[in-house]
């Protein structure tokens, strides 16, 4: 056929979060079903770098740009690609595709369909040789009996009927049972000997069995999300649809050689049955709710994260979790076994960020713009360190849309590193700030107070929103990150999509920052945190700018924790610091003038936070959402808080369903949406130009 041409040429490969993109030598083999590519071209005559089996793949123009596109072979390897332009694309999309078509077309002829029969699953061979080739034994008892069944020939499927839906919810409830057995008979397999639990097959059979009931669950949504759009123009006011129940939890299969119990709902402990019992959050209250400093108290809860114990009792879990990870897959939706949770919420932890509440305040007190962004630059790089909970990788809860986080700082005004000619304790008249009129007749403390509020603005894309900030110093930074995880191999990479912006109101300066990636390495030993990526840091009024690169560590050699950066003034391109270390141990910064300076992380005083009392927190503040969760993380029971943890996802998935049914949009209660970021609702940088104004129309 004149189409199936093999065709060759460059195009962009997307190859990770650190690289990028580069330029390949691609080459569509369509004799033997191949897309290959190589450095260049010059080398098309060597073996090729990266080789694609084009039969059952899937050919994809991506939706981003009209230059972009996917190869998603049937192996789950994935090409991104991206053309010149928009006809090239197209030229190399409908050549792949014919191929594709061609190759799939041909192996169906030449493998039909199987007949219904059993087989035998047992395996022979070590689980640990990765060499031995893998085969049924053909001794053992069959161990399985799966059956593989045809509808019948000739008959068309009619349109579903609600009769027909409540049949087949009941036949997929049959095969979850039936599911659920062939997991318990796996899981009581012993952890040694000829047949094991954690045979390299079985893990195999768990996992795609897995995939099998929740694909069959998304697809039942479905349809009843479709019948549900036919029929919403005859449902009486005030119905309420039925929705499918959440589809299978990794977290039933995740203890190893002991059955699951599956209560019913009577039988669930109270706490289980309240979390899921909680209002819809729109129907609360929404209005901001203005927290009160002093009704908060110091901290006196310190989690420290334990290790994951040993991490071969876990193995069989992670092996499972692993074996339905595909590269590149987004983990969003994905359940993580509850053992590698912090003790924390996401919100609470970028709180913890702002654990050297002392550094940053002083950042306003610098007498020139340079000294400002390095100051600026200091308190940054110290914020990581005590962001982490220990050495151990663990993950902290994903927050519940609408969760909230507050606390504050106390620091003793002596404490706080001042500018040339700058008191802090006694402002100049520059500095002054307008109390407001219900702290007015006050006595001024002889502390400064930093305010912090974090909110889970969305749930898909997950986004959170968090505010800080010293009215006594006219500092705050307002930040919004969307998490993006994703499966890279042997590790996990986070994304932070999202900016800040850090606002000195005494000097009318504003700083603009990003965020580096986060890695969670040897998921399969003992798994560790590496940050990676580059992040800048810009003020457009001063001209001063900020490059910082954290390192990650090459696969010989190399330092762990690595972070170099520099601040320089755009306008003359001039250096004036630079910085290098690690970014959780010891930090060098050398100035323009020739001194250099040392900052111990490990050293460093970290103020406690203040956080209210759980009595007096809402139901949607972080600790009192996760209280229970927290507390059997305590005692180590692991079943219990995944109960915990199950009955809060839930809730949250059904009040999602209720307000996309009733077409009911979210409504946040912080936080305000701007452009594609996220603003806190009453900022100081409105309050203190309201009070400005006020003052000059009294003049």
């Amino acid at each position: 056929s004149d189409h199936m041409e093999n065709i060759c040429g460059y195009l962009m490969k997307y190859t990770n979060l650190v690289t990028g993109w580069q330029y390949r030598y691609f080459v569509l083999n369509n004799d033997a079903g191949l897309l290959e590519y190589f450095v260049n071209e010059q080398s098309r005559h060597l073996k090729p770098r990266g080789t694609l089996q084009l039969a059952g793949a899937v050919i994809s123009p991506s939706d981003e740009d009209s230059h972009t596109f996917t190869v998603n072979a049937a192996s789950g390897e994935q090409y991104k690609l991206r053309a010149t332009d928009a006809k090239e694309r197209q030229h190399w999309v409908s050549r792949l595709q014919i191929c594709t078509q061609h190759h799939t077309e041909a192996i169906g002829k030449n493998n039909p369909p199987l007949k219904s029969r059993s087989f035998s699953l047992a395996s022979q061979g070590s689980a640990n040789s990765p060499g031995v080739q893998r085969r049924p034994s053909q001794n053992a008892i069959s161990f399985f009996s799966v059956g593989h069944h045809r509808l019948p020939t000739g008959k068309r499927v009619p349109i579903m009927q609600p009769d027909h839906l409540v049949d087949v919810r009941e036949m997929m409830s049959q095969a979850e049972g039936q599911q659920r057995d062939l997991i318990r008979s796996i899981e009581c397999l012993p952890a040694s000997g000829h047949l094991t639990s954690l045979d390299q097959d079985l893990l195999m059979l768990k996992a795609t069995s897995m995939a099998t009931m929740n694909c069959l669950n998304d697809c039942f949504h479905i349809l009843q999300l479709q019948h549900a759009s036919q029929q919403k123009g005859s449902l009486p006011a005030g119905t309420t649809i039925s929705w499918l129940e959440p589809k299978i939890s990794l977290a039933n299969h995740f203890k190893n050689g002991a059955a699951q119990n599956f209560p019913a709902e009577i039988n669930k402990p109270a706490s289980v049955r309240e979390e899921q019992s909680i209002a819809e959050p729109c129907q609360l209250t929404r209005e901001p709710e203005e927290i009160n400093p002093d009704e908060e108290l110091e901290d006196i809860c310190d989690d420290k994260e334990d290790d994951l114990g040993a991490v071969e009792e876990q193995r069989s879990v992670i092996l499972h979790l692993l074996s339905q990870l595909k590269l590149g897959m987004d983990l969003t939706r994905v359940v993580l076994p509850t053992f590698i949770l912090e003790k924390r919420s996401l919100l609470e932890m970028y709180a913890d960020f702002m654990s050297h509440p002392d550094l940053f305040v002083a950042i306003t007190a610098g007498s020139s713009a340079e000294e400002r962004m390095i100051r600026f630059v200091e308190y940054y790089l110290t914020s990581f360190h005590e962001g982490r909970k220990g050495a151990i990788a663990k993950k902290p809860y994903n927050p519940i849309i609408g969760e909230t986080f507050h606390c504050s700082w106390r620091m003793p005004k002596s404490n706080v590193a001042t500018g040339a000619g700058t008191n802090s304790s006694a402002p100049s008249p520059s500095e002054q700030v307008t109390l407001p009129k219900d702290l007015e007749g006050q006595a001024e403390p002889d502390y400064y107070t930093v305010k912090f509020v974090a909110e889970q603005v969305s749930h898909h894309p997950p986004v959170s929103g968090f505010y800080a900030e010293c009215v006594e110093r006219k500092i705050c930074v307002n930040a919004h990150v969307w998490t993006k995880s994703k499966f890279l191999g042997m590790s996990i990479g986070v994304t932070m999509v999202g900016e800040g912006v850090l606002h000195l109101l005494e000097h009318g300066e504003e700083y603009t920052f990003s965020l580096p990636c986060a890695y969670a390495r040897s998921i399969l030993t003992v798994p560790w945190v590496e940050l990676g990526g580059k992040v800048n840091i810009n003020c457009a009024k001063t001209g001063y700018s900020a490059s910082i690169n954290f390192h990650t560590k090459p696969f010989y050699g190399g330092k762990l924790h690595r972070v170099t950066g520099e601040v320089k003034q755009n306008m003359t391109n001039t250096v004036v610091c630079r910085v290098q270390g690690e970014w959780n141990s010891v930090l060098e910064f050398t100035y323009s003038n020739g001194e250099t300076k040392y900052v111990d992380l490990t050293k460093l005083s970290v103020t406690r936070k203040r956080v209210r009392p759980l009595e007096k927190q809402g139901p949607f503040e972080s600790r009192r959402l996760w209280q229970h969760v927290t507390e059997s993380l305590r005692d180590g029971d692991i079943d219990k808080a995944t109960e915990h943890k199950r009955a809060l996802e839930e809730r949250q998935r059904n009040e999602e369903r209720l307000r996309a049914e009733t077409e009911t949009p979210w409504c946040t209660k912080y936080f305000l949406k701007d452009g594609d970021g996220w603003v806190y609702h009453k900022p100081l940088w409105k309050t203190v130009s309201a009070t400005q104004t006020q003052q000059t129309d009294s003049n």
